[in-house]
């Protein structure tokens, strides 16, 4: 897949976990995101690999986007997780985790997606798989 840079217009203002923990939405499309995050030293559990809770934060967020994208940036849709999976498979050998979400179904009120963690040499992190419910307000 080819992917286009992230439309400035779409480029939100970063919230406050992501400037806590450093991530950038880096490409949004109709059912499909990618966030990156540089792996810095806060970022470590004890063993010196990034917490599995990066992990997930990574893998919840770039789904939700996902299933979000609307292409106008004053209509924004938001979403809660009602159930994600985790499956965590290996330990980054480069220095950028990439998050990659797609959309895979769902309906008006709900969505599915899968999405996975990689980092830059192409090694496969995390993998996750989750329902979402659109908010009935949106921004």
């Amino acid at each position: 897949m080819t992917l286009t840079p992230l439309d400035p217009e779409l480029n939100e203002a970063p919230y406050a976990l992501q400037r806590h923990l450093g991530f950038q939405l880096t490409h949004w499309d109709s059912d499909f995101a990618r966030i990156e995050l540089p792996i810095e030293h806060f970022l470590m559990n004890r063993a010196g690999i990034p917490h599995g809770g990066i992990y997930a934060t990574l893998l919840d967020t770039v789904m939700g986007y996902a299933g979000c994208y609307t292409g106008d940036p004053a209509h924004k849709k938001l979403a809660l997780t009602l159930s994600m999976t985790t499956n965590f498979l290996s330990r980054p050998k480069g220095h950028i985790l990439i998050a990659e979400g797609r959309r895979t179904g769902g309906g008006a009120s709900t969505f599915f997606a899968e999405a996975t963690v990689l980092d830059e040499t192409q090694e496969i992190i995390a993998r996750g798989s989750g329902a979402f419910k659109y908010r009935k307000t949106t921004l």
